[in-house]
């Protein structure tokens, strides 16, 4: 599993989640499995059932953040306005052959922003503006072929 780059703040966040999820979510899960249990026949116990699969998802979030947080790398977020494409930064591009423009937050879905589209650091578009600065004009692969965007701003 590649390394995920989080901000401190996100890092801090998931661990968070992790410790809630491996001491009062698995509590309350167990209660009410045992409190469904207690209603009699399993098979066509509803309550059983859902209190089972609510376990389920939960024990897989639980080793989706043991896995992310064990090879996390905490990159520092500067106070100052970044002048190349980073992890954390919000990068605006517009693509050279139709116009369009769009705004990416550059760094981990875990670390999305409302409003903004997360664009993976390893995606091929992510590659070619990390280090990057304001009018670069940069040209990726895509499966349709190449794509030229130049950068408008870094936040």
């Amino acid at each position: 599993m590649p390394t995920t780059q989080l901000t401190q703040e996100t890092y801090d966040r998931l661990s968070s989640e992790l410790e809630d999820l491996t001491t009062r979510g698995r509590i309350e899960i167990a209660k009410q499995i045992e409190a469904a249990r207690a209603l009699g026949d399993l098979s066509e116990n509803g309550d059983y059932h859902a209190a089972k699969d609510a376990q389920g998802k939960m024990e897989a979030r639980i080793r989706q953040l043991q896995a992310m947080l064990e090879d996390a790398e905490v990159v520092e977020k500067s106070d100052d306005k970044p002048t190349t494409v980073e992890i954390g930064t919000v990068v605006s591009i517009r693509y050279e052959d139709d116009g369009e423009e769009e705004s990416y937050f550059v760094g981990s879905i875990e670390e999305k922003r409302d409003g903004l589209t997360v664009l993976s650091p390893n995606s091929p578009l992510g590659k070619v503006l990390l280090g990057r600065s304001v009018n670069e004009h940069v040209s990726y692969m895509a499966p349709n072929g190449e794509i030229k965007v130049i950068i408008l701003n870094i936040e």
